[in-house]
Formats: structure tokens, C-alpha cells, sequence
């Protein structure tokens, strides 16, 4: 395709927007084989030593395994609340149904931090200590903290793909005699299985960077962001930028992933 002479200034900006972008997490990554263990210029990359160090890190394993547990179970509760949800608005009829719908999203629009605070003066109402659960390593509260501001992010993504759906296919496994669960099982959830495991991914990715709520919840375990936090109080390192790099590619293949879901949902 040939670009004429009126399009560069709109080419020279999308460049520029991207470089914006992107530059800093290529900066992060060609630091994580930085050579030295002072972040300065010039580069001397062509050493994998900083992953080394962060392989025996004690704190930084501990917090990536509590991060990735939290995740695991952030999802398991978005899906078994959300899934139900999504289909009580497609399918029932109630007063309020369109604001319901709209409150959906609230978690979603709303700062992480005033859902980390809510969720906490809400424990706290209750009582309910923020390593309750342990020794489960986040703490019931945290996870149930996730899972609730995370629920949206299934409802509106399963819901979206209800909507598509022939509903002669499951008026054709009721004809045949199929009770509700199996015309579920066999018919509904084969449709919908891409939508679930989309958002189960995206939900996944958002779990492993949230920190506003997490702040808010954690009890005597930290996770990954917040240890990385922690330890950047005290001044870039070349093992966060070998972390860092880590979790970004983790998260790219699982927007990846995501995306082609949603490409055949």
C-alpha cells in the first residue's frame, strides 16, 4: 500500500503514540539483561544473572505463588457469580432489570480504591479479620475482594455472547426431551465456552496486577505488585525489571489469548 504525502503527519503521531506506550516496558526488559547492577547508561546487556537472583528470592516466590492463587480463585468466584448473572439478565424479566444492568458495571467505573475501602469498612462491619482463611495465603477477604470487583468483568462478556445465541437450539433439546441441565450442558455451554474462557483469562490478568484493592485487603501475605512495590521504596533493581519483564510477558500472551477467544465468540 502506497502512503501519500497527506497521510504522514497521521502516520508520524501514531508512531509517536505507540513509542509513548511502548518505549518504557522496552527500556524495562533490555534493563532486566543489564550486566550491572546499577540502572544507568550505557546498556551492557547479555547476562540472565538478575533472573538468577530472582529464582532464589524467597519473598518474591512467596508473593508470585500468593498472586497467582488469588488469581486462580478471583476467577473461580467471577465465574460461578457471574455466569448465573449473566444469564438472569438475559433471560429474566424484573423490575429494575436496566438498572440492574447498568449497576453491573459500577465495579468496573468505580476507582479501585473506593472498592478497597468499601470492601474494608464492610469487613471490618463484620468483623472478619483480613487473614481470615489462613492458612489459606491471601485471606478470605482479599479474595472474596477480587472475585466481587471482578464478577463484572463475566457478566458483561457471557452476556454479550447470550445474546447471539439460536435459542431454537435449546427449544430443539427440550422438544427431544432434554431436561434444563442437559440442554445446559450439552447445547447452551459449548455456544458460550469461548465468552467464559475469555473473560476467566482477562479476569486472570486483572487479578495478578490489581493493587488498589488488594492494598486495602491483604492480610500477612503479600503479592507480586505489592512486593514489587515494596522493594522499589528502596530503588529500582535490575531483578525487578527481570519480574517485571516476566509479568509482562505472562500478561501478553493471556490478551492474546483472549482476543482470538473473543474473535470466535
Amino acid at each position: 500500500m502506497t502512503i501519500v504525502k497527506r497521510d504522514w503527519p497521521l502516520y508520524a503521531y501514531s508512531t509517536a503514540v505507540f513509542a509513548f506506550l511502548y518505549l518504557p516496558l522496552v527500556v524495562v526488559v533490555m534493563y532486566s539483561f543489564h550486566t550491572e547492577s546499577i540502572i544507568a547508561w550505557p546498556l551492557k546487556l547479555g547476562t540472565l544473572k538478575w533472573y538468577g537472583v530472582l529464582a532464589h528470592d524467597r519473598g518474591m516466590l512467596s508473593a508470585t505463588w500468593a498472586s497467582l492463587e488469588l488469581a486462580v480463585m478471583a476467577v473461580a468466584i467471577a465465574i460461578l457469580v457471574g455466569v448465573p448473572g449473566a444469564f438472569v439478565l438475559d433471560r429474566v424479566e424484573f423490575p429494575g432489570k436496566e438498572a440492574f444492568r447498568q449497576l453491573v458495571l459500577l465495579p468496573l467505573i468505580l476507582p479501585g480504591i473506593i472498592t478497597g475501602v468499601a470492601l474494608l469498612s464492610y469487613f471490618s462491619f463484620l468483623h472478619l479479620s483480613l487473614s481470615a482463611g489462613y492458612p489459606t495465603i491471601p485471606g478470605w477477604p482479599v479474595v472474596i475482594g477480587h472475585g466481587a470487583a471482578l464478577t463484572s468483568v463475566v457478566v458483561t462478556q457471557v452476556f454479550a455472547r447470550l445474546q447471539r445465541v439460536d435459542r431454537s437450539l435449546e427449544e430443539a433439546s427440550a422438544d427431544l426431551y432434554a431436561n434444563p441441565w442437559r440442554t445446559f450442558w450439552y447445547v447452551t455451554l459449548p455456544t458460550i465456552r469461548t465468552a467464559l474462557l475469555g473473560a476467566g483469562l482477562l479476569v486472570f490478568t486483572l487479578s495478578l496486577d490489581e493493587i488498589a484493592v488488594t492494598f486495602f485487603l491483604i492480610g500477612r501475605q503479600n503479592t507480586l505488585p505489592l512486593q514489587i512495590w515494596g522493594v522499589l521504596r528502596r530503588g529500582i533493581t535490575p531483578e525487578v525489571n527481570a519480574i517485571s519483564t516476566l509479568i509482562f510477558a505472562v500478561s501478553v500472551v493471556v490478551i492474546i489469548l483472549w482476543s482470538r477467544l473473543m474473535e470466535e465468540a
